[in-house]
């Protein structure tokens, strides 16, 4: 099969330059507290990937199929609707560990590889991060790279 053209690839748009110019003054807010959050777990630099996704970090995977690709480690996406945040690690082996700080959480709703928050306010920051700090160490450990 081989590679296959991700259409969500990092760009060279300047992620501050990015969340300065969110149309909203609390996700430009919360976009800073998030890549403050983000740049602490993970001792990266953030790169924009697509027109609105915060991406630290990056790591090649392979199905059994053969698709491949790049793709961001971690990372998050101020959107209108909600916070988006990729906690890329969390969501196929959920360890006791992972449920237990989603459960502690507060006001959220997940899917496959996504943390959807309204607002920073209806979480616990502290868990939050150890909720990134917990993906960011379980992707590591699956993509040494």
């Amino acid at each position: 099969m081989g590679k296959y053209q991700a259409k969500t690839a990092a760009t060279e748009v300047l992620v501050a330059d990015y969340i300065a110019g969110l149309p909203d003054a609390r996700r430009r807010e919360e976009a800073a507290v998030l890549d403050a959050m983000h740049r602490r777990v993970t001792g990266l630099e953030p790169k924009m990937w697509g027109p609105s996704m915060i991406g630290y970090g990056s790591y090649h995977y392979r199905y059994d199929s053969g698709h491949e690709g790049v793709a961001m480690r971690g990372g998050f996406s101020p959107r209108k609707a909600a916070l988006t945040l990729y906690l890329m690690g969390n969501y196929r082996d959920r360890q006791p560990e992972a449920d237990a700080l989603f459960a502690r959480l507060g006001k959220h709703k997940t899917g496959k590889s996504c943390l959807y928050v309204n607002k920073l306010a209806d979480v616990d920051l502290e868990v939050l991060e150890k909720l990134m700090a917990l993906s960011w160490e379980a992707m590591n450990a699956r993509y040494p790279d």
